[in-house]
């Protein structure tokens, strides 16, 4: 597998005067951020290595410091700046568990053989993730893309086939 640029979060604004930052984090839970030193940041659409000196809980928010950056005006310059690390970094999950990256864009087929399209992105609900499907540009021919929102729980999605990026759910095609 060749190695991905994985987002997991951003430079929100800046604290202190020695070029500390502050991120908003995508990981779960938030400050699994900190568990990466090696950071990419986009700079200009380019990714550019950067370590993470060192890092910890701010109020709300998460307060970094990364190498090199040492000044107010310095940390003012990366705000807004995409966080990302290499797919490589990532731990390795147990048999059954993905990655949400990993499902979005799989075919989606209900156990009739309809094709629902392919998985747009995933929504937390607190109870359990959900997986909203769309139809692609194709089958909607013209009219309104349909959106399907379909729990990613054990009696609607009957098998994930990550080699063939297909995914097959127990779902009404009516629904």
């Amino acid at each position: 597998m060749t190695e991905e640029i994985v987002v997991i979060g951003k430079i929100t604004s800046v604290f202190g005067v020695k070029g500390g930052v502050k991120v908003f984090s995508y990981t779960k839970p938030r400050l699994n951020i900190l568990n990466y030193k090696d950071w990419l940041l986009d700079v200009d659409g380019q990714w550019q290595s950067v370590k993470m000196v060192s890092g910890r809980q701010q109020g709300k928010t998460i307060g970094v410091n990364l190498e090199g950056v040492n000044d107010r005006s310095q940390a003012e310059a990366l705000i807004g700046r995409k966080i990302a690390i290499t797919s490589n970094q990532l731990p390795e999950l147990d048999d059954g568990s993905f990655y949400w990256r990993d499902l979005e864009g799989m075919r989606v087929i209900n156990s009739e053989n309809v094709d629902f399209g392919v998985v747009s992105h995933l929504i937390e609900t607190g109870s359990n993730d959900v997986l909203v499907v769309r139809e692609t540009a194709e089958q909607a021919s013209g009219k309104k893309r349909k959106e399907r929102m379909i729990p990613f729980l054990a009696d609607a999605v009957l098998d994930v086939d990550t080699e063939n990026r297909v995914m097959h759910v127990e779902w009404d095609a009516d629904f």
